[in-house]
C-alpha cells in the first residue's frame, strides 16, 4: 500500500488575509497598487482552486499548469503561506505521477516558505508527505524521522485528522516489516480517530491497509471485507486515484485464491483507470500482473508483450521489485516457448535485481553486526579494566610496586596493539568499500562517455582499434539564429535551456538505440549503425530526428506562453561509410570521421527549421517505408560539395512521433 499524502484547505488564513490585506496595503501603497494586489491575489486564488479541482479528478498535467501559474503570482506578492501551498500541491502531483525526486524537492520548498510564515499546519503536512515518499522507497528510518517531525507539530495543534493519517502511515511501515500485530494496532487506532471526528473518506486507505495486512496473512475473507468496504467509500466519494489501488489489491486477492478469471477482471479494470490517470506505478503493476496470468493460462506471446511493457514502465520509475516481477514473468514465458536464450537473459536480470533488493538488507545487517561487535568490545574492555583495578589493589596491598608497574605497562601495550590492529582492520574494510564505490562510479562514468562495447575494449586492452563501417546514419542539428536568441537570455538561462534540449535529445537517442557522438556549442551530432551494425539504423534515425523537431516545436510553444525566447532548429541526415575510434589519451572521446560526416553537416546547413532534410542516399534506403512521406527539393548547391539532391521527410497523417 502507499503512504497517505496529507492535503488540506487553508480556509481560515485565506479569510483573514481577505479582511486585513486591503487595509494594510492602503497604508503603504497607492490606490492603484492596492487594486493591482487584490486583482493578482484573486487571479492566483482562482488558478489555485482550479488546480485543486483538476487534481481531485486526476488531471495531473492541467493541475500542474494551474499551480505553477498561481505560484508565480504568490511569489511576486511575497505570500509565503500560499507559495508554500503551491509547492506542496505541485509535489503531490509529482508524487501521483511517480516522480518522487521532484515531489521531495517541492515539499522541501514548501517547508521553507511555511517556516517563513510560521504556518505549522502546512509544515506538518509537508513533513508527513516526505515521510510518505521515504516510506514508499523503503527507507523506513528516514520515513519514521519525518513522521516524528510531523507528529510533534500535529500534537501541538491537536490536529486529530493529521495524527490519524500519520498513525496510518506508521502502520504501513510495520506492514512492510511483516510485524502484523503492530500494523493492525496502528491501523485500528487510526480508524478509531477518524470515526471519532466523523471523517469517512480517509478511512479508504485505512481499510485498504487492513485488507492488505489480512491478504499477507492469507485471511482472504477478512481481506475481502475490508477491500469491499473501501470500494463502497470510493464510490461514495468518487476517489478515482484510490480506486486503482483497491481494484489492484482485489485482483491480487483472487489471484492468490486461484480464481484467475475474477483476478483478471479486476486487474484489467485497475489498468484501464491507471492508464487514464497517468498513474504509471499501477499501470506497470497491473500490466505485469495480467502478463503473469496470461503466462499461467498458456497465452505465451500475449504474456511476453504485457510483461515487456510492464518492465519498460517499471524501469522508467526505477522500482526494482516490480522490474524483478516482470523479468520473472518473461523468464517463465520464454522458457515455456522454448526460447532458452531469451529465458536465460531475463533469469540473469531477475537475479541481478534480486541482489539489488537484498543489498540494502545486507547493508543493514552488516551495520547491526558492527554495532554489536563494538558493544562486545566495550564490554570486554570494561571487564579488563575491572580486572586490572583489582590487580592493582592486590599489588598495593602486597607492596609489589615493580610487578604492578610491569603489569600496567604490559596491559597498556596489549590494548594499544589490539586497538591498532582493530583500527587497521576497520580502515582496510572501509577503504575497500570506498574503492568499490569509486570503481562503480568510474565504470558508470566511462559508459556515459563511450559506447559499452568500446568501453569494455578500452578496459581490457588499454586501447581501442579504429573501425570501418560501410553504412552509418549520421545526424546533425543546429539552432537557427542561436547568437541572436542567446543574447536575450542570461548565461544561466542559456545553459539551462540548451541542457533541457540536449537532455531530451539524449533520451530520444536512447529510445531508438542510437549513439550520441558529441555536442559542439549549440550543434548536436549522433550516429546510427555503430558500434554494432543495425539494418534499421537509417529508419530509426529519421524517427528520432522527427521526434527532436517535435520536442523543439513544443518547447517553443511552452516558452512563448511564459514570454521566454525559444530556439528554432534545422536537422540533416546522410548515410554512408565512416571510420570510428577514440581520440586522445586525456579527456578521450569516441568520434567519427569521413566524407559522410561532412555531407551530413551540409544536409543540416541547407535544411529548413522544423523540417528534417535528408540526402538522396538516405532517401533511397527508406523510400519504400509506408509511414514516411518525402518532398523532393531538387539539386541544391552545398558548400564544398556542389549540387546535392535533397528531400524533406515527415510522417503520414500528421503523426508527431513514432509509436
Amino acid at each position: 500500500m502507499n503512504a497517505q499524502l496529507v492535503v488540506y484547505r487553508n480556509i481560515t488564513l485565506g479569510k483573514y488575509l481577505r479582511m486585513v490585506l486591503p487595509f494594510f496595503v492602503l497604508m503603504i501603497n497607492s490606490i492603484y497598487g492596492q487594486n493591482e494586489t487584490i486583482i493578482n491575489k484573486s487571479k492566483a486564488d482562482s488558478l489555485y482552486e482550479e488546480g485543486n479541482k483538476k487534481l481531485g479528478k486526476g488531471v495531473f498535467k492541467e493541475a500542474l499548469k494551474d499551480y505553477v501559474e498561481s505560484l508565480e503570482i504568490y511569489n511576486r506578492e511575497n505570500n509565503n503561506t500560499r507559495t508554500g501551498d503551491c509547492h506542496s500541491k505541485i509535489a503531490v502531483v509529482y508524487y501521483y505521477q511517480g516522480k518522487y525526486n521532484e515531489a521531495f524537492l517541492n515539499f522541501d520548498q514548501s517547508i521553507q516558505y511555511y517556516r517563513l510564515s510560521n504556518f505549522k499546519k502546512g509544515l506538518s503536512s509537508s513533513f508527513n508527505n516526505q515521510g510518505a515518499i521515504y516510506y514508499y522507497l523503503g527507507n523506513y528510518p528516514k520515513a519514521l524521522d519525518k513522521y516524528r517531525n510531523a507528529l510533534t507539530i500535529q500534537e501541538e495543534l491537536d490536529n486529530k485528522s493529521q495524527i490519524a493519517a500519520t498513525t496510518k502511515n506508521i502502520g504501513g511501515i510495520y506492514l512492510e516489516l511483516q510485524d502484523f500485530k503492530s500494523a493492525k494496532s496502528h491501523f485500528l487506532l487510526s480508524k478509531k480517530i477518524y470515526q471519532s471526528i466523523n471523517e469517512e473518506k480517509p478511512l479508504i486507505q485505512v481499510l485498504d491497509g487492513l485488507g492488505e495486512m489480512c491478504l499477507r496473512e492469507s485471511k482472504f475473507n477478512e481481506a475481502l471485507e475490508n477491500f469491499e468496504s473501501a470500494l463502497d467509500l470510493i464510490k461514495k466519494f468518487k476517489d478515482q486515484r484510490l480506486e486503482v489501488e483497491v481494484l489492484f489489491n482485489l485482483g491480487k486477492l483472487y489471484y492468490l485464491k486461484k480464481d484467475y478469471s475474477t483476478a483478471l477482471s479486476y486487474y484489467n479494470e485497475s489498468l484501464i483507470k491507471a492508464t487514464k490517470q497517468n498513474n504509471t506505478l499501477y499501470e506497470s503493476n497491473a500490466t505485469i500482473a495480467i502478463g503473469v496470468l496470461q503466462q499461467k493460462k498458456g497465452e505465451i506471446f500475449s504474456a511476453i508483450k504485457k510483461c515487456k511493457k510492464g518492465l519498460q514502465l517499471a524501469t522508467k520509475l526505477k522500482v526494482i521489485s516490480t522490474q524483478e516481477e516482470a523479468c520473472e514473468c518473461l523468464y517463465n514465458a520464454y522458457k515455456s516457448a522454448n526460447k532458452n536464450s531469451y529465458a536465460l537473459k531475463y533469469l540473469e536480470k531477475m537475479h541481478l535485481l534480486k541482489d539489488s533488493l537484498n543489498l540494502k538488507q545486507t547493508s543493514d545487517k552488516i551495520l547491526k553486526m558492527k554495532f554489536e561487535k563494538e558493544m562486545l568490545l566495550d564490554s570486554i574492555a570494561n571487564v579488563e579494566k575491572e580486572r586490572k583495578l583489582q590487580m592493582q589493589h592486590k599489588e598495593e596491598v602486597a607492596k609489589k610496586e615493580k610487578q604492578r608497574n610491569m603489569l600496567l605497562v604490559s596491559g597498556a601495550f596489549i590494548i594499544l596493539i589490539a586497538v591498532a590492529l582493530w583500527s587497521r582492520l576497520n580502515f582496510t574494510k572501509k577503504a575497500k568499500a570506498r574503492l568499490q564505490v569509486e570503481k562503480d562510479r568510474s565504470e558508470h562514468l566511462l559508459h556515459n562517455i563511450l559506447p559499452e562495447e568500446v568501453a569494455d575494449e578500452l578496459k581490457e586492452n588499454g586501447f581501442v582499434k579504429a573501425q570501418d563501417f560501410e553504412k552509418a546514419a549520421i545526424l546533425f542539428t543546429d539552432f537557427k539564429s542561436f547568437t541572436q536568441t542567446a543574447s536575450l537570455l542570461t548565461p544561466q538561462e542559456l545553459v539551462q535551456e540548451i541542457n533541457e534540449c540536449f537532455k531530451a535529445f539524449d533520451q530520444i537517442m536512447e529510445k531508438y538505440a542510437l549513439e550520441k557522438i558529441k555536442t559542439i556549442g549549440d550543434a548536436y551530432m549522433a550516429a546510427g549503425g555503430l558500434p554494432k551494425p543495425d539494418a534499421n539504423a537509417v529508419k530509426k534515425m529519421i524517427y528520432a530526428a522527427l521526434e527532436m523537431q517535435d520536442f523543439i516545436r513544443l518547447r517553443k510553444i511552452e516558452n512563448e506562453t511564459k514570454n521566454k525566447p525559444a530556439f528554432d532548429m534545422r536537422v540533416g541526415i546522410h548515410v554512408g561509410p565512416i571510420v570510428a575510434g577514440i581520440v586522445g589519451v586525456k579527456k578521450f572521446q569516441y568520434d567519427i570521421w569521413g566524407d559522410t560526416v561532412n555531407t551530413a553537416s551540409r544536409m543540416e546547413s541547407n535544411g529548413v527549421i522544423e523540417k528534417v532534410n535528408i540526402s538522396s542516399a538516405t532517401y533511397n534506403l527508406v523510400k519504400d517505408e509506408k509511414d514516411l512521406v518525402f518532398e523532393y527539393r531538387g539539386a541544391i548547391e552545398a558548400k564544398g560539395k556542389g549540387a546535392l539532391e535533397m528531400y524533406f521527410v515527415s510522417l503520414k497523417n500528421n503523426i508527431s512521433s513514432k509509436k
